[in-house]
């Protein structure tokens, strides 16, 4: 029997809270839209789900792409694409679940965050999961380089929003909140938000 850790991976826990309530359920076709080296992908990928990935980074996507080879080698290997969160080749309404797992606050500025929020919301389905976690400003003071770029206490400067921010996009994308918006608070070091949408239907 395998344990845990091969079974799930370095799977984001608010994401497998989302598995564990039947949001995301076999059946649903799943986009990662930066996916780094696919750690929230090995339990979907071991489970059966039709799982497609995009990241700018070459070698992240070798990593998903030999990932996808042992767990799922049934998937294409062109499911897996180097491109960009803001130039995904993938078509409009494509997913039922889009992850944006730790991606939004490394955008270098307003423009940069929105194509890459507006580029991974396109791909989602009316209906579906738009599964979204980023460092926000919520829970803990920020010093405030420029614009939305801060400077965190662990030292990192990133773009951050605001609790009132994200339920404006909520509004502005057409869509609802699946749950409230949660944020862990990394002592002394960072607050980590997760977003959970739904996307309404025209």
């Amino acid at each position: 029997m395998s344990s845990l850790q091969e079974q799930l991976g370095r799977i984001d826990i608010y994401l497998f809270d989302q598995l564990l309530r039947g949001n995301i359920r076999p059946g649903m076709r799943i986009l990662e839209a930066g996916c780094g080296g696919g750690r929230n992908l090995i339990y979907l990928l071991r489970e059966g789900y039709e799982v497609f990935a995009a990241d700018a980074n070459p070698s992240a996507v070798e990593q998903v792409r030999a990932l996808a080879a042992a767990l799922a080698p049934t998937l294409p290997a062109e499911n897996f694409r180097v491109e960009p969160v803001e130039a995904m080749s993938f078509p409009s309404a494509f997913a039922d679940v889009v992850l944006l797992s730790a991606v939004l606050h490394f955008a270098r500025d307003d423009a940069h965050f929105t194509a890459m929020l507006h580029g991974a919301w396109r791909a989602l389905k009316p209906g579906g999961l738009f599964f979204c976690r980023l460092a926000s400003t919520i829970g803990m003071q920020h010093q405030r380089l420029s614009g939305r770029r801060f400077l965190s206490p662990d030292g990192e400067e990133r773009y951050l929003l605001a609790e009132s921010l994200l339920l404006e996009l909520t509004a502005e994308l057409a869509a609802h909140l699946v749950d409230p918006i949660k944020t862990t608070v990394v002592q002394n070091q960072r607050c980590m938000t997760t977003w959970v949408l739904r996307k309404n239907h025209p």
